[in-house]
């Protein structure tokens, strides 16, 4: 069935608190995704943002990010004063984030609210239960980054690194309280989550959510589940992951991530990531997994390596893994993002497992071939993005891609004017056969470059665009309305048996 949606991070919403949040932003942004005829709303990782602030380096792969937990929700059932609330404002750049002014202040509110919990309150009582099995391990984890003055997991005293018994006992004697409250924590994350994710599925809206195939070297999912690493007798990565050179980096990519030692995920019948995708499934309707390729092979590169040239490819779990998931978990739907290097072995992984791939419409101008990213080449199991986190926005691309591929893309699109350029773009992503069209929300707004999410491969700058309050409005919902009916993306009533009432 076509459908469309639009990709927007939380942490981008409107907000006088310093960052996007589950509160009165992410309502109103699916009553416009509703009015809009829109059916999914596309968002990045969840977790808690690690090394850069990326929400792609995480400190968990289970937890949820505190700085997304509204405040106003928690001063509402009693657990701020008014006071508290107001102080937490943020008086800076309200189209940025500022991940250092949040850190610094953020917690210490998080904290008011969660010492006024009732530790024994039935609600939070049966989500520690349920959550257990990771939620222990990273209230733990949090607890003893906060005492060591946020120092990395390869930092830390050998004792509490490899997990031995009495510096274990020890910290959690120790530090108690505050795993109580990144347990706490956790619970008005989920707590908050939930009850949007009700509201958008009564509104017929989807959600989609990210997954990043790897976890962070400095995260509770390595600590707690070593064997499943490939990691030496320190419990330190003998090969981490990455990309190879290419025809956008001389080096290559060097992420740093860990790798997974599939022998022994394959002994245990993959449940660490069956575990993972339940968890991911409570929170969203849909997964995209990033990075999907690395389940055909993936790229290893020592972790002594300066760059990610001197790598090599190595088999993944493949379909193996897939028929487990679709066989334990039929219902979650799942995206597969293949872009990058697509071998014939990678191409045969997609097409057995059923999963629609991804096609970026910036990567589709190269004048001298017939690329796979171009509408008319398209199958309809597939999802088309004009770009996407990772790419400029399509204002900006077509005054920094080189002027073959603007030209080529101008006579593809049929389009001249440059103020004519981003609906072109857009246009050709609804109108291609593509079962779903998912748009990045600048490229709604015809934002230029300062609305870029992420460039790869730097520092700073990046996952910090936010909405300016105003600026979705129902005029601009009306037009995305008239073009997703103009090219039958309009989600489709549900039809009634005949007599039911």
């Amino acid at each position: 069935m076509r459908s469309s949606g639009i990709l927007l991070p939380v942490s981008s919403l409107p907000s006088p608190y310093g960052i996007g949040s589950i509160g009165s932003a992410a309502y109103a942004f699916v009553d416009f995704l509703k009015a809009a005829g829109q059916r999914y709303w596309q968002v990045l990782p969840l977790g808690p943002t690690g090394y850069g602030d990326s929400p792609y380096q995480s400190f968990s792969a289970f937890a949820g990010n505190p700085y997304f937990i509204d405040l106003p929700q928690l001063a509402a059932e009693g657990l701020l004063t008014e006071e508290e609330l107001a102080a937490a404002r943020d008086n800076g750049d309200p189209r940025r984030v500022d991940y250092g002014a949040l850190f610094d202040s953020r917690f210490a509110v998080l904290a008011a609210a969660a010492g006024r919990v009732d530790p024994e309150k039935p609600e939070m009582a049966a989500f520690f239960a349920q959550n257990a099995d990771w939620l222990e391990d990273y209230a733990l984890f949090m607890a003893i980054k906060e005492e060591r003055g946020q120092q990395g997991l390869q930092g830390w005293p050998r004792g509490l690194r490899l997990r031995e018994e009495r510096p274990m006992q020890a910290a959690r004697r120790r530090l108690r309280q505050r795993v109580l409250f990144w347990k706490t924590v956790q619970y008005f994350f989920y707590s908050q989550w939930a009850r949007l994710k009700a509201y958008a599925n009564q509104n017929g809206i989807l959600l989609i959510g990210d997954l990043p195939i790897y976890v962070s070297p400095d995260s509770a999912d390595l600590w707690a589940n070593s064997a499943l690493f490939q990691l030496d007798e320190r419990r330190r990565p003998t090969e981490v992951a990455g990309v190879p050179p290419d025809a956008f980096s001389a080096d290559g990519q060097l992420w740093g991530n860990p790798l997974y030692d599939w022998k022994k995920h394959r002994a245990q019948g993959y449940a660490w990531w069956l575990q993972r995708l339940r968890q991911a499934s409570r929170l969203c309707d849909l997964v995209r997994i990033d990075h999907f390729r690395g389940f055909e092979s993936y790229y290893a590169i020592p972790a002594s390596a300066r760059t990610a040239a001197k790598g090599r490819w190595r088999k993944g779990p493949g379909m193996e893994l897939i028929r487990t998931i679709r066989r334990e978990l039929p219902d979650l739907g799942i995206i597969a993002e293949d872009l990058g290097l697509l071998t014939p072995a990678v191409r045969r992984l997609l097409a057995e497992s059923g999963f629609p791939g991804m096609k970026v419409l910036q990567f589709a101008f190269d004048p001298r071939g017939n690329s796979d990213y171009l509408p008319h080449n398209y199958p309809r199991n597939t999802v088309v993005y004009t770009g996407t986190h990772d790419n400029t926005t399509t204002e900006d691309w077509q005054y920094t891609a080189s002027l073959a591929e603007v030209s080529f893309a101008r006579r593809y699109l049929g389009v001249q004017q440059a103020s004519e350029f981003t609906d072109g773009m857009v246009r050709a992503a609804f109108a291609s056969v593509a079962d779903l069209c998912i748009i990045p929300m600048q490229d709604h707004l015809h934002l230029g470059a300062s609305a870029r999410i992420n460039t790869p491969s730097t520092l700073g700058n990046n996952w910090v665009w936010r909405l300016e309050e105003g600026q979705l409005t129902a005029q601009l919902a009306a037009r995305i309305r008239r073009l997703t009916e103009t090219y039958g993306r309009l989600p489709q009533p549900v039809r009634r048996r005949k007599g039911a009432e």
